[in-house]
This record gives C-alpha cells, structure tokens and sequence, in this order.
C-alpha cells in the first residue's frame, strides 16, 4: 500500500507509516536532505493525489502553535489547514491531517508521548474521519519528570526520530503515533480494498 505524506518534513510521520507497512512518498517545500524514503520537493497544496491508498499531511503548525507566540515569533505564518481538510476531504481514499491541538479542536484523535512510552510531551491531535480509533488510556505524564534536554541529539532520539537534527526533531512527529494510526489503516484497507 502506498501512502503520500504531504508537508513531509524530516519524516516523522513517514517512518511510523512506514513501520506499519506503507511504502511512504513525501512531498515537503523545502529540502528533506534526511527525509528515509521517496522524497519530492514540491507544493503540498497542488502535489497530484493520485495512485495513492492513503494520504497523511501536517500543514504548517505556526499560526495556531502557543509555543509561537511565547517565543515572540510574529511572524507572518500561513495557515494552510482548512485548505488542506478542503482539498482531502474531495480525495476518494482514507486521509488523516495532523496539528497542535489550539488548531483541532475537535479531532478525532489526540496523542501524547506517554501513551507510547515515549519521555516527551508532545500532544498532536488528528482529523482522521475514516478511521475507527480505539481509546487510549488519558495521558500519563502527570507522574514524570519534564524532559531534560541533554546533548543536541537528546530530544530526537527521546521522540524516536534517531535520523533527524535537533532542529528537524523540533517539527516533528514521533512515529509511533504514527505506526499506531497506520496499523489501523492498513486494517480498514484490508478490509474494504474500494477505499483505496
């Protein structure tokens, strides 16, 4: 099954999907120098979504992120996520769009590191309307230590992102979210091939 990861970044999200079976195609704006699997650079917003079974896209975060404006970052960010869920919610396969949780309020998903074991605290909320998520425990970091940043690798390699630069890790997501979306969707499109 292949799967079109749009606004790809370094590729935190293409490596769960991978791990769940899905030969992975990125697309992101920019370079992806470390970008593990098929890469094109390219605009999100026009990049062809056919001769895929599903798609995966995280818009830019910036406009909605509380972390932007704490940093003092006034700048001019696009907010491209209505014209994403736009654009896919016309694709005829199953897609999922990813965010910070000020931009989905109502997602269908949210996740956290700790529900993966993961030390950081990194909630991302999902738009994944075709899917059937089961619940997951609340999160379970009220109990640990906030993450300590020790080494310019620690982060990424906390997130499981092992092939990334600190400063790639920072936009990241970490793939076991996305591994535990992807074995859902390799099972719903097992089991209604017409969705793909």
């Amino acid at each position: 099954m292949k799967l079109l990861d749009l606004f790809c970044g370094a590729g935190g999200a293409a490596m769960g999907y991978h791990r769940a079976g899905f030969e992975v195609v990125g697309v992101d704006d920019r370079p992806q120098p470390r970008y593990p699997f098929e890469f094109h650079q390219g605009d999100a917003m026009t990049w062809p979504l056919e001769g895929f079974d599903a798609i995966h896209a995280s818009p830019p975060c910036q406009a909605y992120a509380r972390v932007t404006a704490w940093r003092g970052d006034r700048g001019d960010h696009p907010d491209l996520l209505d014209a994403t869920w736009e654009r896919l919610s016309r694709a005829r396969v199953p897609y999922v769009i990813e965010n910070v949780p000020e931009a989905l309020p109502l997602a269908d998903l949210e996740l956290c590191g700790s529900h993966f074991g993961l030390a950081v605290r990194r909630h991302r909320r999902f738009l994944a309307p075709w899917l059937p998520f089961a619940l997951l425990t609340p999160c379970a970091h009220h109990g640990l230590k906030p993450f300590e940043h020790k080494g310019e690798r620690a982060y990424a390699d906390a997130m499981g992102c092992t092939w990334m630069s600190k400063k790639e890790a920072r936009q990241a997501i970490p793939p076991a979210y996305t591994e535990y979306i992807g074995q859902r969707l390799t099972r719903l499109l097992a089991d209604h091939p017409e969705e793909g």
